[in-house]
């Protein structure tokens, strides 16, 4: 059975249970499976030796993760060929492809752990009670090894733009 983390995340100030491990700086990233379209299966490998920004959002059809996918689709202009900026959420493959395509998102890769739940059980991310993935950013070197972290302790909350995108730049 997965290890379930209490008393560090909220939905509108009422308390949600995280499935999976708390990621650290200086972790090896872990593997994980996700959809990049109804039938075709990516993984960390599949973006070896870049950099990766990982962008987690639980809807984006919500507002926060609108926006938030927004401006990282706007830092990805900057960041160069050697970063692969993922936004990772369980909204279907079908529903990224059309917000995406609504929303101009052209820089961001958009993926779907719908699936197995792969993504937010190894990240530490998957929210038991209503089995969508927890705010997050994990910015991961051309290594596989992880570099910055921002666990979100309330779900309505933005990240920190300005951190990630620093993190990222310190590494290409």
């Amino acid at each position: 059975m997965a290890q379930e983390r209490t008393g560090v995340a909220t939905l509108k100030s009422n308390p949600i249970t995280l499935v999976g491990p708390e990621i650290k700086v200086g972790d090896k990233a872990p593997d994980f499976k996700v959809n990049k379209d109804l039938m075709t299966q990516v993984s960390l490998a599949d973006y070896a030796g870049k950099v990766k920004l990982i962008s987690v959002v639980p809807s984006l059809d919500t507002g926060v993760c609108d926006a938030q996918t927004r401006r990282f689709n706007e830092e990805a202009a900057g960041l160069g060929d050697n970063v692969a900026v993922l936004t990772i959420s369980v909204d279907l493959p079908f529903a990224q492809a059309r917000w995406c395509g609504a929303a101009g998102i052209d820089k961001v890769i958009t993926l779907s752990d719908y699936k197995t739940k792969s993504f937010g059980e190894a990240y530490g991310v998957l929210i038991k009670e209503i089995q969508l993935d927890m705010r997050a950013i994990f910015v991961i070197d051309a290594n596989d090894t992880v570099q910055y972290v921002e666990y979100l302790g309330e779900m309505t909350a933005h990240p920190n733009y300005e951190a990630a995108v620093e993190a990222v730049k310190k590494l290409v």
